[in-house]
């Protein structure tokens, strides 16, 4: 514990605490490193770092130029309109890279100026910012997404199919509040003229196509996870390298490529030594222990899905997301099976509670992430961010309550 608030790592924390956990029941301690090897035989492992380093590639390019050009022609001259360019732009890519911090930084100092120049108050544009960082984690190709099927043994398209509805609604929540401060200041908006729209769809016609690639070649059955990935990793090489030419060869992909496996390496870490863990949880019957605690002091089904939500937001305030599905998504699946919960809309309340981890003290990474970017104070960026989490947690409710918004498209399609 001491070593904990001394800054040890997390991954330290938890294999140390396997370790000893482990240790002192008698096991052989060999059981830690033993799940850690067992990871090489997750069949979609591999799609992890390929999806991350794709994204990487064209958050380094010249894509977020081209998307933002597209997105203020098609929808800058709405009411709103540079804030849903902003939250549809930042929920593309949130969903290649994984990683939301990665958005902030590298798109966050291109979009405040357009949001400052429209007529957005700064701590509104800030605030946006922050918040939009987070809300693409449920689409296709997103890495938590994966790794949450890949731990709970869930069918990953499945998730994603599920989490399509509740994505886009944590998505028009955020830029609804645009819209409505749009209204108030009365921001300056461009004109729609279809010469701009059509010159711009045509410059990022390649970034454009490759979501409906990789979709395509995942739900359309003729692409695995992996190869989808790897598809993926090769359309962003070949389009950013040698098409626009925006990165070199040389120069810019080594930088690149270690970012990305920087990223992976550090949750791959943590994956590992989760396992081990998770393994003695197991051994000592944990999860059935919280589950008799739960069912003997909670009877309602509505009233656990309320103390689940306020729980999963906790421990999005505590832990990454990573983190969090690595460790809490074993105590929660067997207690939400016993009130009936369909563990498929358990994964998307579960993630769209952790979207909300990332915006709220003392550990949200995305505040600490735009204080960085932005130079502001980190509890400043917070109070920008306040009107937002209200908006999302009102979403997040209604994403936990109607199941019917995160399974009736899978019925549609046969899922």
């Amino acid at each position: 514990m001491a070593a904990t608030f001394l800054g040890l790592p997390l991954f330290a924390i938890i294999g140390g605490l396997a370790l000893l956990l482990f240790w002192g029941d008698g096991t052989p301690i060999a059981a830690v490193p033993v799940e850690t090897y067992r990871l090489t035989s997750f069949p979609v492992l591999p799609a992890v770092p390929l999806f991350t380093l794709g994204g990487y590639i064209l958050a380094a390019g010249g894509a977020s130029r081209r998307l933002v050009r597209v997105f203020t022609a098609l929808v800058g001259w709405l009411p709103g309109g540079a804030a849903i360019v902003t939250t549809f732009v930042f929920a593309f890519f949130t969903s290649f890279t994984g990683a939301s911090g990665v958005t902030i930084l590298s798109l966050g100092g291109l979009l405040l100026p357009v949001l400052l120049k429209t007529g957005y108050p700064e701590p509104f544009a800030i605030g946006l910012l922050t918040v939009s960082g987070s809300i693409g984690l449920l689409f296709p190709p997103s890495l938590p997404v994966i790794l949450y099927g890949v731990y709970s043994q869930q069918a990953i398209d499945t998730l994603f199919v599920a989490g399509f509805v509740p994505g886009l609604l944590l998505v028009m929540a955020v830029a609804a509040l645009g819209i409505r401060q749009d209204l108030k200041v009365r921001a300056a908006r461009p004109r729609f003229t279809p010469r701009e729209a059509g010159a711009s769809l045509w410059d990022a016609k390649w970034e454009m196509l490759l979501p409906v690639v990789v979709l395509w070649g995942i739900f359309g059955g003729l692409a695995t996870m992996v190869e989808a990935a790897a598809l993926t990793v090769l359309y962003a090489f070949v389009v950013e390298c040698w098409v626009y030419r925006d990165l070199s060869i040389r120069r810019d992909l080594p930088r690149v490529t270690l970012e990305g496996a920087t990223l992976v390496g550090g949750f791959l870490i943590i994956l590992g030594m989760a396992l081990g863990l998770t393994n003695y949880l197991i051994d000592a019957d944990v999860p059935l222990h919280v589950l008799n605690w739960v069912r003997t002091h909670i009877a309602s089904k509505m009233v656990f899905l309320l103390a689940l939500n306020l729980f999963l937001l906790a421990v999005g305030a505590l832990m990454d997301i990573y983190s969090a599905i690595f460790v809490v998504v074993p105590l929660i699946t067997p207690v939400a099976a016993a009130y009936g919960v369909d563990p498929v809309h358990l994964g998307i309340v579960f993630l769209a509670n952790l979207e909300l981890g990332y915006i709220v003290p003392p550990m949200g990474e995305n505040l600490f992430l735009a204080s960085y970017r932005f130079g502001h104070p980190v509890m400043r960026v917070f109070r920008y961010t306040l009107p937002f989490i209200l908006v999302l947690a009102c979403a997040v409710l209604l994403i936990t309550y109607l199941p019917d918004m995160t399974l009736g498209l899978g019925r549609l399609l046969g899922r």
